[in-house]
């Protein structure tokens, strides 16, 4: 076997695709919106479902988090567990992008 040809199986040797995808993110400075992005997805499974039923996070810029509540008594529920809350996000895989969060009343429409 020549050098080339051994460069070249090593190059094209199995990869996991999570870790490939996130080196490509990191190579155009994107792992940080991707990761967000994440939590923002995530959001039920971080506060259960009954907390998910009236809240929803709606954006990630920054490292803020903001998550829209139907009413302004559920966003002072959510307000007083919003050390837990970020305690259970900084627990995930990558969730320590997520710096503070904001609980905004939701807009009808």
């Amino acid at each position: 076997m020549n050098m080339s040809s051994k460069h070249n199986s090593s190059r094209n040797s199995p990869r996991q695709i999570g870790g490939l995808i996130e080196e490509i993110l990191a190579s155009y400075g994107l792992s940080k919106r991707y990761y967000g992005w994440q939590i923002v997805s995530d959001w039920p499974n971080i506060v259960g479902e009954n907390l998910a039923r009236v809240s929803k996070a709606e954006k990630f810029d920054d490292g803020m988090l903001i998550v829209s509540v139907e009413s302004d008594s559920w966003r002072q529920e959510l307000s007083l567990q919003k050390d837990a809350i970020l305690t259970n996000i900084h627990d995930r895989r990558n969730g320590n992008i997520v710096k503070q969060i904001q609980f905004v009343k939701r807009t009808k429409g």
